[in-house]
């Protein structure tokens, strides 16, 4: 698994505290430069035998072709190159507005088979608030150029749980995505993070955060109307037309090890996690050997995450007995033959379950 994080952005979002960098050629050209160096340095830490390559930011799709080429070459001459069992690229609705079909086709021939697109809302209110670069009519227009190019495996971001998004207009976002008829959607509930716009936002009165309330209702709302179109809801955020499953995220959920190149990527080789500094170029990187009890919390963490939950002989190892049994009378854990899952109905506290066992 290979993750390459690419940092820049024509602006920034209001709710995002990602390591990114306006773009322009000069940087994108030095960024691409060091990041072929890294791939060159560190090859022997990729493991192939979950064979995917994930872009993502920052915006990947404000990059020009040659670099994106430049990059799957350096791979390609270590070894590691495709065909990618799944190969994802992260793009804003704008960019391929802006560059179109040719641009998507350009991308399917480069080896991507999966396309995910920011699309966060329909309401274009909120998008000017959220300060996207797209309208809802551009979102459309996006996932129309894809499928037009011939994208098969398509999926979108929508964000909920923001204190200005009425319980109406989120059900329509979620009608509009259904309409869309989409392979894969992800649902994240708006988290204000550190550095971000919207946490000056919050610190002088600017914003209120939704209650829990608003969020709890949004995620039934989100669960029910993808549940009735047949998506499968197997991980707390993601939802895919059977077989559409991210199997790249999926093995971040797995403790799968991948390695991440460029500034601020994160990396996993099953024992510990390091990541780079957050710098254009020159970027050291920080290493944390995982003790075993944090590897087994990670573990039980990651699995309630997934529909297909955890082995009873892992939990069991791992969680005693008692708080096993207390949820699971409690109906916030379920024992299916010799697994133990989180319910639907019970995700949206998953992570007071996951306390309450670990």
């Amino acid at each position: 698994m290979i993750y390459i994080h690419v940092p820049f952005c024509q602006r920034f979002c209001t709710y995002c505290d990602f390591y990114s960098e306006i773009h322009s050629e000069q940087k994108a050209a030095l960024w691409g430069d060091a990041v072929c160096a890294e791939i060159r340095r560190r090859n022997a830490e990729i493991d192939d035998r979950v064979k995917t390559l994930y872009f993502g930011g920052g915006t990947p799709s404000v990059l020009p072709l040659s670099i994106l080429s430049k990059i799957l070459i350096a791979l390609d001459e270590t070894g590691h190159g495709g065909p990618y069992t799944e190969f994802t690229l992260e793009a804003n609705p704008d960019d391929i507005c802006a560059r179109g079909v040719g641009y998507v086709r350009s991308l399917l021939a480069l080896g991507m088979n999966r396309l995910s697109i920011g699309v966060q809302s329909f309401d274009d209110t909120l998008l000017g608030w959220m300060n996207r670069r797209h309208d809802a009519e551009g979102a459309r227009e996006a996932i129309r150029i894809a499928r037009e190019a011939g994208v098969q495996n398509l999926s979108i971001d929508l964000i909920f749980g923001l204190s200005n998004l009425s319980d109406a207009v989120w059900e329509a976002t979620i009608r509009e995505a259904l309409a869309q008829q989409v392979e894969h959607i992800s649902c994240y509930q708006l988290t204000i993070e550190g550095e971000s716009v919207l946490a000056g936002m919050l610190a002088d009165g600017r914003y209120t955060q939704a209650d829990e309330d608003q969020c709890r209702r949004q995620y039934e709302t989100l669960c029910r109307l993808l549940g009735e179109a047949g998506y499968h809801h197997y991980e707390i955020s993601n939802f895919a037309r059977p077989g559409f499953e991210a199997v790249h995220n999926s093995g971040y959920w797995n403790r799968t090890p991948y390695v991440g190149f460029g500034p601020s990527a994160h990396s996993f080789d099953g024992r510990s996690r390091s990541w780079n500094e957050n710098v254009l170029t020159g970027y050291k990187r920080t290493k944390e050997v995982l003790s075993e009890e944090d590897a087994a919390v990670e573990t039980v963490m990651l699995s309630l995450r997934r529909d297909s939950g955890i082995s009873s002989e892992t939990l069991h190892g791992i969680c005693s007995a008692e708080a096993i049994e207390r949820l699971v009378r409690a109906g916030a854990l379920q024992r299916i033959g010799d697994r133990y899952r989180i319910p639907e109905d019970h995700f949206f506290v998953s992570d007071e379950i996951i306390r309450e066992l670990v």
